[in-house]
């Protein structure tokens, strides 16, 4: 149980890296100023939206605070995440 535990603490941490790369080779922002207003669960939902839709998603899950559902149901071309643990 505590080595499942680690590695999908380890997995949402790398989650977050990715998305806070992402989000900077997108925009030339850090996603760090944002983070404190985001869910992890919000985060994890934003990493399945293409690169032309991320930003503006990004601004619009700031601004009416989404959920993640509602993220996912935004969200016009997918990526796929097929290494998720």
């Amino acid at each position: 149980m505590v080595r499942q535990h680690y590695a999908l603490n380890n997995q949402n941490r790398i989650v977050r890296l990715e998305m806070r790369l992402r989000y900077y080779q997108l925009t030339q922002q850090r996603l760090e100023t944002l983070e404190d207003r985001l869910s992890f669960g919000q985060i994890a939902a934003l990493r399945f939206a293409s690169d032309d839709e991320l930003p503006a998603l990004v601004t619009r899950t700031l601004s009416e605070n989404l959920s993640p559902d509602a993220i996912k149901k935004s969200i016009q071309h997918w990526l796929p995440d097929n290494m998720r643990v």
